[in-house]
């Protein structure tokens, strides 16, 4: 078991599974167990992490709940289980090629060829017509050798799957472009977020700070009477001595 739990974290992470953490992260700072400064910490490096470890030391700390998404759960990624227990998957088991992956591709690569054939053609029209006289056919040294080129491209490709892998890799790049706006869009969201909650703070600390203040002004009240009560009894004092000394040396004078 801890085994298979090692093995796990050390395991590549999907963009679902980054997608999830910061689902959690966002749930978070919405509940409150998260302020501004530890969210947008977080969010950068669920979206910088590569393994199930690094994602789960972000939410270690958080507690799961029914409507939280779990980023080590199965479902959210294939890689989720053992890599003894993945079975690669076979030649048989490819999905062929759909119509439109294979004219995309076909138009990927016949597309340039033929621009720049029709580019050259129009020049050796406009050179025959300019000089009066049909010159020599030289696109054929343009349009001979890549066309040559193109068809073995394209035969070896359609046999080889390239049609698959390219609209594989397509929607790879498609999938993390969208996790970077994602991720755009959740800092943009913190910062306004953030400067939202800031003048509320200082507003409710000014608050409290009047609240207080008249709570503060009669404890220094009550010093100040206190030190007054005290400077006058100290003068009361100060009186009394000379006179209880003049009223000791009548009473010798008498005697």
């Amino acid at each position: 078991m801890l085994a298979g739990m090692e093995g796990r974290d050390g395991m590549r992470a999907a963009d679902a599974d980054r997608h999830a953490v910061a689902e959690r992260l966002r749930v978070a700072v919405d509940e409150g167990r998260l302020d501004l400064h530890e969210y947008d910490e977080r969010l950068q490096r669920a979206y910088a992490s590569r393994t199930y470890g690094e994602l789960d030391a972000l939410v270690n700390d958080l507690p799961v709940t029914g409507h939280l998404p779990v980023p080590a759960a199965p479902a959210a990624s294939q890689l989720a289980t053992p890599p003894e227990d993945v079975a690669p998957p076979s030649e048989g088991d490819r999905s062929p090629a759909t119509p439109a992956v294979v004219a995309r591709w076909l138009a990927e690569v016949w597309l340039p060829y033929l621009r720049v054939v029709a580019i050259v053609v129009t020049v050796w029209a406009v050179a025959s017509a300019l000089s009066a006289e049909l010159l020599y056919f030289w696109p054929a040294w343009v349009a001979g050798p890549w066309g040559a080129v193109l068809v073995v491209r394209t035969v070896a490709g359609l046999t080889g799957g390239e049609p698959q892998r390219r609209a594989v890799k397509r929607e790879r790049r498609r999938t993390r472009r969208l996790a970077r706006r994602a991720r755009k869009r959740e800092l943009a969201a913190a910062a306004d977020r953030r400067e939202r909650e800031l003048p509320a703070a200082a507003a409710d600390r000014r608050e409290r700070e009047l609240a207080a203040a008249p709570d503060a002004d009669v404890r220094e009240r009550e010093r100040e009477l206190a030190a007054d009560a005290d400077r006058r009894e100290r003068e009361l004092r100060v009186g009394e001595a000379p006179t209880a000394g003049r009223e000791r040396l009548t009473g010798d004078v008498e005697l």
